[in-house]
């Protein structure tokens, strides 16, 4: 093994969540020393696309189950988050026989903030607090359309 796959460096934006439940953005090979290291039984990923071949190869050889639930971002004017995605994605995330997981979009910002806003609804979390956490990933970029989502998310 050569001193860079050694070398544990975090997805962006990569943060634990709950014990067995991380967050963070778009995973690449320098990151995969360091997934190795948390032992992930799944990944939920919120994006569009496949997956590009060296994660899909990544997840493959180490027994990484894929649950692949595109969600849209809160785009204004036309586009949004559908409730029957949240609503499945948040099954694979509940499902405790999927941890440790992994949820991961693009940046790790917006729809995954929103799955972990509704993660947290579903634990009982002040709004308050859901949103504070939603803003610390999101920054400046944070939008109103997701916080509106997560709070009315039921």
């Amino acid at each position: 093994m050569s001193s860079y796959e050694k070398t544990l460096i975090p997805p962006l934006n990569f943060s634990m969540v709950d014990a067995g439940v991380y967050r963070s953005g778009y995973p690449n090979k320098k990151n995969h020393s360091f997934l190795r290291q948390l032992g992930l039984r799944s990944i939920l990923y919120l994006c569009h696309q496949p997956l590009r071949p060296d994660n899909l190869l990544f997840f493959q050889e180490n027994g990484i189950q894929i649950f692949h639930c595109p969600i849209d971002g809160n785009k204004e004017p036309f586009i949004g988050i559908d409730p029957e995605a949240m609503a499945g994605a948040l099954r694979h995330l509940l499902d405790s026989s999927n941890h440790p997981i992994l949820v991961h979009c693009t940046k790790g910002t917006h729809r995954t903030g929103c799955v972990i806003g509704c993660y947290r609804k579903i634990q009982f979390w002040s709004l308050t607090s859901i949103i504070d956490e939603y803003c610390r990933f999101a920054g400046p970029r944070m939008r109103l359309l997701d916080q509106q989502f997560i709070e009315f998310f039921s």
